[in-house]
């Protein structure tokens, strides 16, 4: 049995900290949370975040209508 002292965390958060990297960017994509100002501002990074979101807006589109056609 492994010993767990009180300064010591039972998960490790290096584990979380990609996918709360991912949730935040997901964030950005939908607008539910505010740009980050201290980013370096590139058009060819706006072009490829705007494609993006355009991709994730099409896959949640697409998720809703087979959701709808598997309802009905």
């Amino acid at each position: 049995m492994q010993e767990v002292t009180g300064s010591t965390p039972v998960f490790s958060t290096t584990i979380f900290t990609p996918i709360m990297s991912v949730l935040n960017q997901l964030a950005e994509y939908l607008y539910l949370r505010k740009k980050d100002p201290s980013r370096p501002k590139s058009a060819w990074i706006g072009y490829m975040h705007g494609i993006n979101r355009i991709s994730l807006f099409i896959f949640l589109l697409c998720l809703v209508i087979l959701a709808i056609k598997l309802i009905f």
